[in-house]
Formats: structure tokens, C-alpha cells, sequence
């Protein structure tokens, strides 16, 4: 067999792996986000997905249009059927919007602070504080001792949960830029970074998946239903009801009785004279006249 044979040939053997592959939905923690869907993402096998990353932009997963500069961390630990479990590891401000913030003559003050959660998660935090003018080196240090203080109380009195809500709405930031502000006023504050270190005891707080996947098919049922009741009411609009077809007034339905009446009236003008005249007798009236005469006085 000709080389060129032969690689086609085995080109034909060779599976396609795209063929092999589906798709996963990823959905995000039970807590604080109910296993909301966020993405999708494809795989031969679900051991291949444990451990993918994944990101998204906060924006796109809280509705809130000013965070469009965060993007928030994912990491997948589980498969259930077609559905990819995460953990939230983190966050981090887009590098472009950071260095909008920098600018001459103001200050940049930055840190690195490791904590601990009451539930035992170890986080790594990365705070960003920009002053309104420059500023000496000693009072950087003061602002970057006073800020580290603020994060450690914090993430000491909060659980991993509520540590990554002070994060992303901005509770952190405003604590610390309320306790900075006594030595120098500042422009801004911002966490730029958090970083899940080691995992500690997870909350099992909220509906389960089950409960999740009830919910949506549930909704989607409804919706369902919904647009065939609005598709049926609009088809009862378009067909004409009996109460239009009936007349409105005495004289139009005696318009329309007429005609019946005109079918059970004989037909007098194709009897003989002496039919009508017998008619006429049993009716009681004259039988004198020509036949016209004996027609109208029948029809009278």
C-alpha cells in the first residue's frame, strides 16, 4: 500500500473526538447563589471537567452594571448528570480599569493580606487604595497597617460567605476607606483581588440541586402554558361570536324570519281555479273572481 494510502487510511480509523464530547451546564455555589447557570462547557468525561476553571464577569452574574471590570472565579468540583458544581475562588479587577485609576501626582497603596475565616478558609486578599495627592512613605505605611487591621477583623468575624459578600459589594472597600481617610483623604479603594488559598468547613445553607431543577422545570411548564392560553384567547378574538351573528333590532330578525315563512307558504299561483276556490270555502271566505282575485284574497 502506497504511503499516502495508508495515512488516509488511518485517518479514517481515527475517532473523532468532537463527536465524543457533550455538553455540561456549569452552575454556580449553592450559597449565596442557588445554583444559578452561568455557563456551558463540553467534555468527553465528567473526570475532566474537575478542577476546569471558569470566569465570568460580575455584571453578568449579579445584574449589576458597575461591576463590568470584575471578573469572578469558578472552579468546578463536581458532576451531577449534565450539571458542573463549582466553588467560588476568587475575584479580580480587569488590569485596564486599575491602571485608569493610577494617574500623576497621586498615591498608590498597595498590600498583600492573608486570612483566616471563622470557618477555617484560608483567603488571600490584595487591597488598592489611590490618594488624592502624593503622599510621604510614612503615611503609606500607617494607611497600609490601617487597612490590614480592617481586613483581618473582618475576615476573622465572618464566614467564607460573608466574606466574599463584603468583597464584591463593596463593604470592605467602604470600611477601609472610612478608617484610611484620618491620615490622608483618598480617591478610591478597591479590593483587586481575592484568592481562595485552602478550603475550610462548607455551609450547606439553601435549596438543594433537586429542589433547583424542580423549581426551573416548574417555571418552564408555566411559561408554557402561558403562551399556548395567549395563543388560544387570541384565536377566540378572531372568530366572530354567536351574540354578533344574532340581529340587533325586531325588525332585522323579522327580515330574517321571513324567508322561512316565504318557504312554508304554498304556492298559489300554481293551483287551479278550483283549488283555491276550495280554499276559499274552507277558510269561510267568497270563491267569486278570477283567479288573481282568489290569490290575494287566500293571502289576506
Amino acid at each position: 500500500m502506497a504511503k499516502g494510502a495508508a495515512a488516509r487510511a488511518a485517518a479514517r480509523k481515527q475517532r473523532d473526538k468532537w463527536k465524543s464530547k457533550r455538553w455540561y451546564t456549569i452552575r454556580a455555589p449553592r450559597n449565596p447563589w442557588f445554583f444559578k447557570v452561568i455557563g456551558e462547557t463540553m467534555a468527553e468525561e465528567e473526570s475532566v471537567l474537575i478542577g476546569r476553571h471558569y470566569e465570568i464577569l460580575q455584571y453578568e452574574l449579579d445584574g449589576d452594571f458597575s461591576k463590568m471590570h470584575v471578573k469572578v472565579q469558578f472552579r468546578i468540583t463536581a458532576v451531577v448528570g449534565d450539571d458542573a458544581l463549582t466553588e467560588f475562588i476568587g475575584h479580580e479587577m480587569l488590569k485596564d480599569h486599575i491602571r485608569r485609576q493610577v494617574r500623576r501626582d497621586r498615591g498608590k497603596i498597595d498590600d498583600t493580606v492573608d486570612v483566616v475565616t471563622d470557618d477555617g478558609f484560608y483567603v488571600r486578599i490584595k487591597p488598592l487604595m489611590i490618594s488624592r495627592n502624593r503622599i510621604k512613605a510614612s503615611q503609606k505605611q500607617e494607611m497600609r497597617a490601617l487597612a490590614r487591621d480592617v481586613i483581618l477583623k473582618i475576615g476573622a468575624t465572618s464566614t467564607w460567605i460573608d466574606l466574599q459578600k463584603a468583597s464584591l459589594d463593596g463593604t470592605m472597600e467602604s470600611k477601609i476607606k472610612e478608617t484610611v481617610s484620618k491620615i490622608q483623604p483618598v480617591r478610591g479603594v478597591m479590593i483587586r483581588r481575592t484568592q481562595l488559598i485552602q478550603a475550610g468547613v462548607v455551609t450547606q445553607d439553601g435549596p438543594t440541586l433537586d429542589e433547583i431543577r424542580e423549581q426551573e422545570r416548574a417555571e418552564s411548564e408555566a411559561s408554557t402554558v402561558f403562551e399556548s392560553e395567549d395563543s388560544e384567547f387570541d384565536e377566540e378574538a378572531e372568530e366572530p361570536s354567536e351574540e354578533e351573528d344574532e340581529p340587533e333590532s325586531e325588525a332585522e330578525r323579522e327580515a330574517a324570519e321571513e324567508p322561512e315563512a316565504a318557504e312554508d307558504a304554498p304556492d298559489y299561483p300554481s293551483m287551479t281555479v278550483v283549488q283555491l276556490k276550495d280554499l276559499l270555502r274552507e277558510a269561510g271566505k267568497p270563491v267569486s273572481g278570477n283567479k288573481a282575485e282568489l290569490i290575494e284574497r287566500l293571502k289576506e
